[in-house]
C-alpha cells in the first residue's frame, strides 16, 4: 500500500475516510490515527494496525460541541460549558453514548469519548467528511506517541491510506480525559489541560444563591424552599464551629494572633472573647482569619458538590455580604421582616426575654441595609404559606434568567 502524504487536502483525506481508509492526523497534543467513527470495519482496522488491545475504547474527533447531541444519550449542563471553555483544546469529555455508535467504538461499554482538535487541518477534515473520527494516537500500542509526520510515517507507512503532514505538534502530551457518564465525575488521564482547570470550570456550573438577613426573619423558610430543589445548603455559622473542631490550621491562626487562646488543640472561647469583643481592631482581625477559612471551605464544598453533579447550592450567612461570600454567588437575596415579628419568632424559638430579643435584633442591620446590599428582597411579613409561595416565585424567577 502506499502511503499518501497530504498537505492541506482535507477533501482528498475524507474522500479516503469515507471509504474506509486510515488517515493519521495531527492535533494540539500529538498525531492521531483516524477513521471514520461510525464504520466499524474501519475502526477494525484501526485496532488491527495498532495492535491495540479489543478492550480499550476509542474516543471520537468532532469540530465543535453541537455534535454531543448527536452522539450522546445525555448531556449535562456542565458538558456544554467544558466544550465552551476548552474546545477546540486537549480535553476529551466521556459521556453516555447513543446506539448508532458502533460497540467496538465503545469496546462494549455505554459510553463514548468527545474531543475537539485544536489544528486547523483536522477541523477541517472533519467538516468536509461530516464525521466524527474514530483517533487514538497514531503510534503502535506501548511505543511513544508521534510529534511529527515523519515520526508516523516511521511506524505506519505502506500500512495506513495517507498522513496530514500539519507540521510538529505544539504540545505533544495527550489529551486530558474527564468522564461526566457517571458521578461523582472523575479525571481518568491528567494530560495536556491541568485538571484544576477542569474543576474550576465544573464548579462554575454550579449556580450558587447567597441567602441572608437578620435572626427571626425566616431564612429558614426559604432555605426549604432550595432544598426542595436539590440544593446544597451551607449554613456558614455551622461550617466555622465545624472548623474550629476539625482545622488545624485555622486553630494555629487564631493562636498566633491570639497567644493562649488554643491549648491542646482546643480553641478557649472565653479566653478569646476577653481578647476580641472589646477590641473593634482585634476583633477585625478574627473575623478576617475566620473568614478566610470558611470561604476556603465553602469553596471546597461547591467544588465537590458540582463533581457529584451537582448544579445548585445556597450559603446561608449572616455576615454573606461583610466576609466577601457574596462574591462566589451569582445572586444574593436579603430576607426581611417586620421588627414586631422578628422580636416574637425569636422569643417563641428561643425562649428569651422581650428585651433581649430587642436588643439582639437591634445591633443587626436594619431592613434597608439588605435593600441596598442585595440583588433581591424578600420581605416576610405574612403567614408562613405566603411567604413560601413568595419565596417559590423568586427562586424560580432567578434560576430562569
Amino acid at each position: 500500500m502506499n502511503t499518501e502524504i497530504l498537505i492541506h487536502d482535507p477533501a482528498r483525506a475524507a474522500e479516503i475516510l469515507c471509504a474506509g481508509g486510515l488517515v493519521a492526523v495531527p492535533t494540539e497534543t500529538v498525531y492521531g490515527l483516524a477513521s471514520n467513527g461510525l464504520d466499524a470495519h474501519a475502526v477494525q482496522r484501526i485496532y488491527d494496525v495498532k495492535g491495540r488491545p479489543a478492550v480499550k475504547p476509542l474516543s471520537l474527533m468532532v469540530h465543535d460541541a453541537s455534535w454531543m447531541k448527536r452522539l450522546c444519550a445525555a448531556v449535562p449542563r456542565v458538558a456544554e460549558a467544558l466544550a465552551g471553555r476548552f474546545w477546540p483544546g486537549p480535553l476529551t469529555i466521556i459521556l453516555p453514548a447513543k446506539d448508532l455508535i458502533p460497540e467496538i467504538v465503545r469496546a462494549g461499554g455505554d459510553t463514548i469519548g468527545l474531543r475537539c482538535p485544536d489544528h486547523p487541518d483536522t477541523l477541517a477534515l472533519i467538516r468536509q467528511a461530516d464525521l466524527p473520527l474514530a483517533a487514538p494516537s497514531a503510534n503502535p500500542s506501548g511505543a511513544p506517541s508521534p510529534k511529527t509526520a515523519g515520526e508516523v510515517a516511521a511506524y505506519f507507512s505502506g500500512s495506513i491510506e495517507a498522513i496530514i503532514d500539519g507540521g510538529a505538534c505544539g504540545i505533544g502530551l495527550e489529551s486530558t480525559i474527564v468522564d461526566l457518564a457517571h458521578t461523582p465525575y472523575r479525571i481518568l488521564r491528567q494530560g495536556a489541560l491541568p485538571a484544576a482547570e477542569v474543576w474550576q470550570c465544573v464548579q462554575e456550573c454550579v449556580t450558587v444563591i447567597g441567602i441572608t438577613g437578620g435572626t427571626g426573619c425566616g431564612k429558614t423558610t426559604l432555605l426549604q424552599v432550595l432544598e426542595k430543589r436539590g440544593a446544597l445548603l451551607l449554613d456558614a455559622d455551622a461550617i466555622y464551629h465545624e472548623l474550629l473542631e476539625t482545622d488545624e490550621e485555622l486553630l494555629s491562626a487564631i493562636n498566633n494572633r491570639f497567644p493562649g487562646t488554643v491549648v491542646n488543640g482546643a480553641l478557649q472561647r472565653k479566653v478569646l472573647g476577653a481578647q476580641v469583643f472589646s477590641n473593634p481592631d482585634a476583633l477585625s482581625d478574627l473575623n478576617a482569619i475566620t473568614h478566610r477559612a470558611i470561604l476556603a471551605e465553602i469553596d471546597r464544598r461547591i467544588r465537590a458538590w458540582g463533581q457529584t453533579g451537582g448544579t445548585l447550592a445556597a450559603i446561608d450567612a449572616v455576615a454573606l455580604i461583610e466576609s466577601g461570600a457574596a462574591e462566589t454567588c451569582d445572586t444574593v437575596i436579603g430576607v426581611t421582616a417586620p421588627r414586631e415579628d422578628r422580636v416574637q419568632r425569636l422569643i417563641a424559638r428561643e425562649g428569651v426575654t422581650r428585651a433581649y430579643a430587642e436588643s439582639r435584633i437591634d445591633a443587626q442591620k436594619p431592613n434597608a441595609w439588605y435593600a441596598e446590599h442585595c440583588d433581591h428582597v424578600l420581605e416576610n411579613n405574612g403567614t408562613i404559606e405566603q411567604f413560601t409561595k413568595i419565596a417559590e416565585e423568586l427562586i424560580q424567577e432567578v434560576l430562569s434568567e
